[in-house]
């Protein structure tokens, strides 16, 4: 019988409009449904009036914990350590235990989250920050102890948090123009596709003895050569039919899916840890837990020095320690709010969030706590892109991953039954949704188009946020000279600009000055 091509499914929606299709068709621009409030919740969180459903945020923020509960089992394996070995050891060869560690990432990422819900009301999760965990334990741990490696991390987040106050945080957001707003949130998507990517095996590194200059490449000698991979390969394909076929929850059956599939294979398979096996599991092995974990070991909470990193290596290298943490966590959590507010359809015209001043303070906050509690940074997690894809709008989103990161407290074994596997197919699926801005970017004009094209390719290509936007910002003022437009651009964006050159040759500059 031939098929009425009316009846066929129109393209995949956007990440920002996803979530209308169990309504109505959006209005163009804004995609949001005012509808009455109906109750004290609805009021709170304004979910009536971002077009959003109470079941939108709950699935919402199951699907955000899902792929990023990963950071409670990744983030002790950056920065703790066994005593006895040199992995991750100060300068004294301490280490942070890994089931203490694990505990204090899972609380400052469930009380960082709901707070940042409750008081911003917008759902970006937080939970330890990638970038900075891995800047203390290469960097920072070796030359003082670990209890003076978080008081640094403690400074950062005053100094975050004091510059969100006076309202320069909110002034650099304001002043970025639209161009690279709309670069930001295209490179973001990039940026997560290309985690889901490595994560799942499906990118690798090439191993130095090929003796080859080319960095990457597809699988194992370019096949995917491993049954996690294949999961992931499929995962990617169902995820994104679900899409297509405007399917409510489509992310999260897909996670749910893959991972019952996991579980099966590897009980047959017993595929292991890739730290065993190349062809097995990039982080958690999928079985069924034995138990339901314990009291959570939350002894890190406190043990911090705050000064004592300016006494042990001097006032010049602590500070410039400092400037990098600031550096990295103003501009990261920046991108990253202005990617996840354009694609929920929050931001107005300009790419401005509305009331962004105080989510700014609750983010700067998260530093703080992470330092305080021993868990590194805590920042705005890119992930939760995710958790919009399937429809949430507010802070109620928030809510219930941090919820869920509290039980993981208790039932440690629990999130380690979903593998990197299962949940990465969601950030390459939520990665081509956000690629989408790159639409409002008039590439006609040069000096619009080598800027955002910067900005897009060096995010993933360097696996930093901040240093995309600061290649973006230094060549955009520089093209805009060369133009004659100098006038146009914001005096913040030409302060901003200065800084990142000097952090970027922040290298030539030590040496210079000895």
């Amino acid at each position: 019988m031939p098929i009425d091509p009316s009846s066929e499914p129109t393209d995949p929606p956007t990440a920002s409009s996803h979530a209308q299709t169990e309504t109505t068709n959006p209005p163009p621009g804004r995609p949001r449904l005012p509808t009455t409030p109906r109750g004290r919740l609805d009021r709170y969180f304004k979910i009536g009036e971002r077009g959003s459903t109470t079941g939108r945020e709950v699935r919402g923020g199951l699907v955000t914990f899902f792929t990023m509960a990963y950071i409670v089992v990744l983030n002790p394996i950056i920065i703790g350590g066994v005593p006895g070995r040199e992995k991750n050891a100060d300068v004294l060869g301490n280490v942070l235990p890994l089931a203490q560690v694990a505990a204090v990432t899972a609380l400052v990422a469930g009380v960082m989250s709901i707070i940042f819900g409750l008081v911003a009301n917008y759902p970006f999760a937080i939970a330890t920050g990638l970038g900075i965990n891995s800047l203390l334990a290469v960097t920072i741990a070796p030359e003082v102890t670990w209890p003076e490696a978080m008081g640094l991390v403690v400074i950062d987040g005053i100094i975050i948090v004091a510059l969100a106050v006076t309202g320069f945080r909110t002034a650099v957001f304001n002043a970025v123009p639209p161009e690279l707003k709309a670069a930001i949130t295209a490179g973001i998507g990039c940026f997560i596709a290309f985690i889901g990517l490595v994560d799942a095996g499906f990118v690798r590194r090439v191993p130095d003895a090929a003796d080859t200059t080319v960095p990457v490449q597809l699988g194992i000698n370019n096949s995917i050569a491993t049954v996690p991979t294949m999961i992931f390969a499929l995962g990617v394909l169902l995820m994104g039919v679900l899409v297509v076929l405007r399917v409510p929850g489509g992310l999260l059956i897909g996670i749910l899916v893959t991972t019952v599939v996991s579980i099966i294979l590897e009980s047959f398979l017993d595929l292991g840890s890739s730290l065993q096996n190349p062809h097995g599991w990039s982080l958690s092995v999928p079985a069924l837990p034995d138990g339901l974990g314990g009291m959570p070991n939350l002894s890190l909470v406190g043990d911090v020095d705050l000064f004592g990193a300016f006494t042990r290596i001097g006032v010049l290298a602590a500070s410039v320690m400092v400037f990098t943490l600031v550096l990295s966590n103003f501009f990261d959590a920046m991108g990253t709010m202005t990617g996840l507010g354009k694609e929920a359809g929050l931001a107005d015209v300009n790419g401005n969030l509305p009331g962004i001043g105080r989510a700014l303070v609750v983010e700067g906050t998260g530093a703080i706590a992470g330092g305080v509690a021993s868990s590194s940074s805590n920042t705005v997690f890119v992930e939760s892109a995710s958790g919009i894809a399937e429809g949430a709008r507010t802070g109620l989103a928030n809510v219930v991953t941090g919820g869920l990161f509290l039980l993981a407290m208790f039932l440690t074994p629990l999130y380690e039954v979903v593998p990197l596997e299962a949940v990465a197919p969601a950030l390459v699926v939520v990665g081509a949704m956000m690629i989408g801005q790159v639409t409002t970017i008039d590439f006609t004009k040069f000096y619009y188009a080598l800027p955002t094209f910067l900005t897009i390719v060096i995010m993933p290509f360097t696996y930093s946020i901040a240093n995309g936007i600061g290649v973006g910002f230094i060549s955009w003022v520089v093209l805009a000279a060369a133009a004659g437009r100098a006038r146009t651009v914001h005096p913040l964006l030409w302060i901003v600009a200065a800084v990142f050159v000097a952090y970027f040759a922040n290298g030539p500059i030590s040496d210079l000055v000895g």
